[in-house]
């Protein structure tokens, strides 16, 4: 199976070049031109390896890199920055880059750190439909959740939210974003549903709902689903 890389980089025309020169060695190769955007794919998709941009709109990559990790993703990242202080390039480390590379860059040398970062890569699990936080346990193909064993009864709509949660971890959704995304809604209807139903989500699967440890309120911002 070819490996799939994710390209997220806002300068079309080396988002080209990098999207074309991979291809010609036999990746297979998306793209993101933002950090939000990057960032959403990289948590929802399947990766081998990813070429991460620094200067990024909407999302810095040193905040994608991180929330990545954060995630619990383990999928290498390769940072490509028109910075070259030492002090950037140890906060990406440390943030959970792989490696580092200064434009202007020779495309030889990045194929080849491209290609020493995948052989070192584990192998890419098979993506699971079944996901587990602590003793909760969420089958996104069955529709069913459960804790310790006993199954947790959620309407249609409370388990469509809570797969929105789960195919987002560690970012911030705001209420617009899920009455679009789940209900379907315009953004400028003015509804309280969101709060309504994730009260009752709290209600039965937060081990005290009046101290949430997965959906986290953002004041002002929306919910993030921490697992």
């Amino acid at each position: 199976m070819n490996q799939n890389i994710l390209v997220v980089e806002d300068e079309e025309a080396l988002r080209m070049t990098l999207t074309d020169r991979l291809q010609s060695e036999g990746y297979v190769v998306d793209c993101a031109a933002d950090g939000e955007e990057g960032l959403r794919r990289a948590t929802q998709e399947p990766f081998d390896l990813i070429l991460l941009d620094l200067m990024l709109p909407k999302r810095s990559g040193f905040d994608v890199c991180r929330d990545i990790r954060q995630a619990g993703l383990i999928t290498p990242i390769l940072m490509l920055t028109a910075r070259s202080q030492t002090v950037d390039k140890v906060v990406g480390l440390k943030l959970g880059a792989d490696d580092y590379v200064t434009k202007p860059f020779e495309m030889i040398e990045l194929m080849a750190r491209v290609e020493a970062l995948l052989r070192r890569a584990p192998t890419r699990p098979p993506v699971s439909d079944v996901k587990q936080f602590g003793t909760l346990r969420v089958d996104l193909r069955g529709t069913e959740v459960s804790r310790k064993g006993k199954i947790i009864n959620l309407s249609a709509r409370e388990f469509q939210l809570l797969h929105y949660f789960v195919d987002h971890p560690a970012m911030t959704v705001s209420r617009d974003e899920l009455l679009k995304e789940v209900w379907g809604y315009s953004t400028e209807t003015f509804t309280r549903t969101v709060d309504v139903h994730v009260f009752s989500l709290r209600q039965k699967l937060e081990k005290d709902p009046k101290r949430p440890e997965l959906i986290l309120t953002v004041p002002g911002l929306g919910y993030k689903f921490v697992p």
